[in-house]
């Protein structure tokens, strides 16, 4: 699906959807717990969707009914051999060792370029500790059972990995032990697995840069899933860039989403902030280029190169290059969205520079990243006309009701006819 999104100055406010990252982690650790869980919930995606079918092929008995997933916990007695993880990364790099400690002999299904992305170092130390992964193409084997163990995790290629193991260490025998080399990167997704984990009576010891179990009896827990930070940055952004700014609603300010940084991030840019409550607002002033670590957030790289635009000369993203291995290779992504836009963007060895001047729209590819997309259309605000975007639907991964919801702030989109 193409659309078309016309040149409209977006206004009003809008609601932050269902935190993706939240909804993945509280329904294994409810899938895992001891007795029915409810999780409220008021948004799903692709994503979400994918861990809640993957979670019911491994035994558990998870439905949703009124914004809320009731949650019985996993039954391996009623353990499927085969399960598919769609395009989510989260629910692959999540499950594998839960999958490897439960002992259950599993094929993995992926689609799209997950099966490009890395598995190691997960893989390797899974292997050395009484498992078998072998992958072919887009399907992966599992067998064996895991066993206590030190495991060795290079922080950073994905923290994701951390969380898996997080995750599946208290159901193994024996004291085991995850230590970190290298630099930790996205350490603020691992303290939302930690976070989640101990709402569920599980907790960890993180010192000398390794995370040891202390308790680990998964408990059932009644949660509500935060509003995304992730997803409410774009309109955030889009908020720095109007005069009369956009208020996004159903934040928690006191989140440990790492994505949460995007404030200070606008901060610096010198985007008029306002705080109230669970509410944020935020709108337009005189912007300045700066320097931005993209180490621990490598999601919001993709909009904060379309504020970046805005900009009196240049802003510089550093330590992005994990940015390469997501649904595309964003680096290059962004860099082609901003250029077929009429916009200066260059690769570096470790991200990009954006250099502030005046789009003036077009066609740009979202390369099936829905994270592309999104900022496409949060760049229409920006550009002279309209902008065509190619593979609109890949927002369903993260956002199905993006475009509705952009409708909703006076912005105007429709799909492009076949003719």
């Amino acid at each position: 699906m193409n659309v078309i999104i016309e040149k409209s100055t977006l206004k009003g406010k809008i609601s932050a959807i269902s935190s993706k990252s939240h909804a993945h982690r509280a329904l294994i650790c409810a899938s895992l717990s001891d007795n029915e869980s409810v999780i409220r919930c008021d948004n799903i995606s692709k994503d979400i969707q994918a861990t809640v079918n993957c979670l019911n092929d491994l035994g558990a008995d998870i439905t949703y009914l009124n914004n809320n997933f009731y949650v019985k916990p996993i039954d391996v007695s009623k353990s499927k051999d085969k399960i598919d993880c769609g395009e989510s990364g989260s629910t692959l790099r999540f499950l594998l060792p839960i999958i490897c400690a439960l002992g259950l002999k599993v094929s993995i299904k992926t689609h799209g370029r997950l099966s490009q992305r890395p598995l190691y170092p997960l893989d390797r130390e899974l292997n050395k500790n009484g498992c078998v992964i072998q992958v072919n193409d887009d399907i992966i084997s599992v067998s064996g059972k895991l066993k206590a163990s030190e495991f060795l995790i290079e922080g950073n290629v994905s923290s994701q990995f951390i969380s898996g193991l997080l995750f599946a260490l208290p159901l193994i025998d024996g004291k085991s032990k995850i230590f970190i080399k290298e630099k930790f990167e996205s350490y603020s997704y691992v303290l939302l697995t930690l976070d989640v984990l101990k709402k569920y009576g599980i907790t960890y010891k993180f010192e000398n840069n390794s995370f040891e179990l202390i308790n680990s009896k998964y408990n059932s827990c009644d949660c509500v899933i935060e509003g995304d930070w992730s997803n409410a940055a774009f309109w955030l952004c889009a908020g720095a860039m109007l005069n009369d700014g956009l208020t996004v609603e159903n934040l928690a300010i006191n989140s440990v989403q790492g994505d949460k940084k995007i404030i200070d991030i606008l901060s610096c840019f010198g985007a008029k902030i306002e705080t109230n409550g669970n509410s944020v607002h935020i709108s337009k002033s005189k912007f300045k280029g700066i320097v931005v670590d993209a180490s621990d957030i490598p999601d919001l790289v993709p909009i904060i190169c379309v504020l970046a635009c805005c900009v009196d000369g240049n802003t510089t993203i550093t330590n992005a290059q994990r940015l390469r291995l997501k649904e595309s290779d964003r680096i290059k992504s962004v860099v082609n969205m901003i250029s077929s836009f009429g916009g200066i963007a260059q690769e570096t060895e470790d991200g990009l520079i954006i250099s502030g001047c005046k789009l003036k729209g077009g066609v740009v590819n979202s390369y099936n990243d829905h994270r592309i997309a999104m900022s496409a259309a949060i760049a229409s605000i920006i550009c002279e006309k309209n902008i065509e975007i190619i593979d609109a639907e890949s927002v369903e991964k993260s956002y199905p009701m993006f475009y509705n919801d952009f409708k909703k702030l006076n912005g105007k989109v429709k799909e492009k006819s076949d003719e």
